[in-house]
């Protein structure tokens, strides 16, 4: 089969690769049919996630076919269609039964880690990839949600919902800032207002993408390259500070402004792959009231947005902004990579 293998930081290539199999009676084989690019993966390009090996393929989202199952398997069939969620989940650890199944005890890639696809085994940038403890780790995708939809839901979506709003506490009447108007960002910003926020403010660097967060639900814009870009944030809530800062980039600049522009008593919540440290000043912060979260996303409202998407409360297709062929791959990176010029969202690979 052909896949993205990774091969170092700024390497990758199009490559025929062998065919994945199964090797524990709870995997199933699914052959791709849709998958995109996540910026986690830039990340791993630029050598921020030492995990990842050379010759690892690449991915961890997707929705496919079911092409074979494990002798374990009961709840699945060949030819079922279903979302690969980018976290898997064994069901049985401790961990997984509290909810927490971003640190699954399995055996798959290392013990404590659940997301695996394209970090610690092979992912699903891909003809066909193995799925381990695919009766805990997949979502049938139902009638009335495409493939393409349904790759939105595999990341981005749970992890805006939940490592940003839920993690960050939002409630009726809160003033949100997400710093941040990517893919991400924006998922942010549309699970936000599931919540009932009184303003949701965008604030990134590229006008482009300020416009583009407001059909997500953004009902103010600010462009951080505004030299009183602080200013204009703090106008909006009276000089207080903002309820909830969202981070939505994995910089440190970014990181900083969220605790610029929260209140006391606020809430941070962290949601961007950081590569590099963060100063935290805790001499100076500790007497703020302030609260700051971050993780790795659990997917454990994977089935709950899928439903609200099902029913169009959320609109998937607003990620998509282009589409390619699976073996177009490289071309989608580089317009992936570019998005400040190509105004790229989610790129969807279509098989």
């Amino acid at each position: 089969m052909k896949a993205l293998v990774f091969h170092g930081p700024g390497e990758k290539s199009w490559d025929d690769v062998p065919d994945p199999t199964i090797l524990q009676p709870t995997d199933v084989i699914v052959k791709i049919d849709a998958t995109t690019i996540c910026g986690t993966d830039l990340h791993i390009l630029k050598g921020d996630v030492p995990a990842v090996e050379k010759g690892r393929i690449l991915g961890h989202e997707g929705v496919g076919t079911i092409t074979e199952i494990g002798s374990a398997v009961t709840t699945l069939a060949v030819g079922d269609q279903v979302i690969l969620s980018c976290i898997s989940a064994c069901g049985k650890c401790d961990f997984c039964k509290h909810g927490v199944h971003s640190h699954c005890l399995g055996d798959e890639g290392a013990s404590g880690i659940g997301w695996i696809f394209g970090h610690l085994i092979d992912g699903t940038q891909a003809e066909f990839v193995r799925v381990p403890y695919a009766e805990t780790s997949v979502y049938k995708l139902p009638s009335g949600v495409t493939p393409e939809q349904g790759v939105v839901l595999s990341d981005i979506l749970p992890t805006g919902h939940e490592i940003g709003i839920r993690y960050g506490n939002v409630k009726p009447g809160d003033v949100v800032a997400v710093v941040g108007a990517g893919p991400v960002g924006l998922a942010t910003i549309a699970t936000s207002g599931l919540y009932g926020p009184s303003r949701v403010i965008a604030i990134d660097i590229d006008p482009n993408r300020i416009e583009q967060a407001k059909a997500f639900g953004a009902t103010d814009g600010v462009v951080s390259s505004d030299a009183d870009w602080k200013d204009q944030v703090l106008a909006m809530t009276d000089g207080l500070g903002v309820d909830v800062a969202i981070e939505a980039v994995g910089i440190p600049q970014t990181f900083q402004m969220c605790l610029d522009v929260v209140r006391p008593a606020g809430h941070v919540a962290n949601v961007g792959v950081h590569g590099a440290p963060v100063e935290f000043a805790l001499q100076d912060l500790w007497i703020s009231n302030i609260n700051v979260s971050m993780g790795l996303v659990n997917t454990d409202t994977l089935g709950v947005l899928l439903k609200l998407v099902a029913q169009r409360r959320i609109d998937p297709d607003l990620f998509i902004s282009h589409r390619f062929a699976l073996d177009d791959i490289i071309e989608a990176y580089d317009v992936f990579g570019r998005a400040a010029e190509t105004k790229a969202l989610k790129v969807v690979l279509q098989a």
